[in-house]
């Protein structure tokens, strides 16, 4: 069954959306963004790169506010060695961040793993280097309502409004996922209206009623469950089991230029999933409330007590290559990309993580 949402002339400036909290935008956002984008990465720039034995030793790239990513617990840990990271802004939306790390205006980029398919589906010269977030039993995505909301079923959310963080990845695509299991028609799934909310502001405005139901992922999730008067609709665990869902990518040139750059980053990556795996939850909240403070962003640091997991499947996030085979052949289904349009061997590699194969491990939250 192929799932399609119509276009609007709703501006694809992802900046625009941020303000736009609950404001009606186009399904298909994401594609059209792609599709302005290609041109633009179709040379694979970045300026950090620089050719011969002088390798950047500068990663430019955006964060997530009140959050801390792989890379800056890598680099706080000490893993980056020489490499620094470069803090250029905050982000929301995965899309957006590995179309900056397309462009150049970041080194690397991190998004749901359908919008690399997507991306690269459009002649972006990216590589994904190693899985970053997922889900498991701590770590996952709910779509909630507040309790006494009618919506209990997937036909129950047409005409309705789902705030997320972004269009066009993680939170639409198990949407869909979980309309299309529904058994609902095309025209049906076209009716329900995800919207964009940033992520802090989701849970107040599921509260306040602007939205009915709202996607709560981590530590923000955590925090309105713990508030209460909130239930779940679905999860993207009960969806799909334990999986890897986004990675970072970094450009074809940028690897090729900054080969070492590239390889200590991964690596470093790779060591930060298993420290935190390793060690006791209450040390890792407490390194990145640290973190948090540090950096002097005037930031809140409350949540970050719920942190559980950042459930990765795979050990030091290697990449299979089924956690992206799976939304090659979802887009295809859609009719998004044409079916050989993406080669998987194309989209990733794991030459520059330097942590020794082993099996998947899932410990989390203990």
């Amino acid at each position: 069954m192929r799932i399609r949402r119509k276009n609007s002339s709703r501006s694809t400036d992802l900046e625009q959306d941020f303000s736009m909290a609950t404001t009606a935008s186009t399904r298909r956002q994401f594609l059209s963004l792609l599709g302005l984008s290609a041109v633009a990465v179709s040379c694979g720039t970045s300026a950090g790169a620089t050719a011969g034995k002088s390798q950047t030793k500068t990663l430019r790239y955006q964060g997530w506010a009140g959050q801390v990513t792989l890379p800056e617990l890598a680099e706080d840990l000490g893993y980056l060695e020489d490499v620094k990271l470069e803090w250029v802004g905050n982000t929301i939306s995965g899309p957006q961040d590995i179309q900056s790390a397309a462009t150049g205006q970041t080194d690397f980029g991190g998004a749901f793993n359908g919008a690399v398919v997507k991306l690269a589906a459009n002649n972006a010269p990216i590589k994904a280097v190693i899985s970053y977030y997922g889900a498991d039993k701590y770590a996952y995505n709910g779509f909630y309502v507040l309790e006494g909301s009618p919506v209990r079923s997937p036909e129950d959310l047409i005409g309705k409004k789902i705030g997320m963080n972004t269009l066009g990845a993680h939170s639409e695509a198990m949407l869909d996922i979980y309309l299309q299991r529904g058994g609902l028609s095309q025209a049906q799934i076209g009716k329900a209206e995800p919207l964009v909310v940033p992520p802090v502001n989701t849970e107040q405005s599921l509260r306040q009623k602007q939205i009915d139901v709202a996607v709560l992922g981590g530590i923000l999730r955590d925090k309105a469950l713990e508030t209460g008067g909130i239930r779940a609709l679905f999860t993207d665990y009960e969806l799909l089991g334990a999986f890897s869902a986004g990675t970072y990518v970094m450009t074809d040139r940028f690897l090729e230029q900054n080969p070492d750059t590239a390889r200590v980053f991964t690596t470093a990556v790779g060591r930060a999933i298993d420290w935190s795996r390793s060690t006791p939850r209450e040390e890792v909240v407490a390194r990145m409330t640290e973190i948090v403070k540090k950096r002097g962003r005037n930031e809140d640091t409350a949540p970050l007590k719920y942190w559980r997991s950042f459930g990765v499947a795979e050990r030091s996030g290697r990449i299979t290559g089924k956690e992206l085979q799976l939304w090659i052949d979802w887009l295809v289904e859609r009719g998004d990309i044409k079916k050989d349009q993406v080669k998987l061997s194309d989209l990733y590699t794991n030459e520059f993580n330097g942590n020794k194969k082993s099996p998947s491990a899932s410990k989390s939250g203990s």
